[in-house]
């Protein structure tokens, strides 16, 4: 097995070239590679986008026009841990522009249909605590926000 780890392949319906720019577009580390296109006798149209290989945050993706037959959902998404609130502002906002959509406790999906976790690593501090009752009240506040507040949490956690 190759040793460089492991490549998450996503699967679009003719948006696999426009997904490739938008997550290089959001991240750091990051950059499109290879762009393969549909051979003659293809089940799609010769010429057009077959894969996008790319980088996000140092991640290798390969996104894929493989056609309408599946759907992103939630059992699959992916984690962006923040440093602080302006950070998951920026995530929230870009991930949910251009028809994205909020969801709870953090969770958004943008206008592909992938589904992120915009958490701040302080929250992901809280819930390691061994205070089971501090830990209980930051988790009751998170149930309660769709865009994650870290004042709020920190209140909430602190019991104020």
């Amino acid at each position: 097995m190759n040793t460089e780890g492991f490549t998450t392949c996503l699967w679009f319906d003719g948006q696999a070239e426009e997904a490739a720019h938008f997550y290089v577009s959001l991240f750091k580390n990051s950059g499109i590679g290879a762009v393969t296109r549909y051979p003659e006798g293809a089940h799609h149209p010769a010429g057009t986008v077959l894969t996008v290989d790319f980088t996000a945050n140092g991640q290798r993706f390969v996104a894929l026009n493989g056609g309408s037959e599946f759907r992103f959902n939630e059992a699959i998404s992916f984690q962006i841990t923040c440093d602080d609130q302006e950070e998951v502002d920026h995530y929230w906002t870009r991930l949910t522009e251009n028809g994205g959509e909020e969801g709870p406790c953090g969770w958004v999906k943008d206008r592909f249909g992938v589904s992120w976790q915009v958490v701040p690593g302080r929250l992901e501090e809280m819930f390691r605590d061994s205070d089971a009752t501090k830990v209980a009240r930051a988790n009751q506040a998170m149930m309660s926000m769709r865009k994650l507040d870290i004042a709020a949490l920190e209140k909430a956690y602190a019991g104020e």
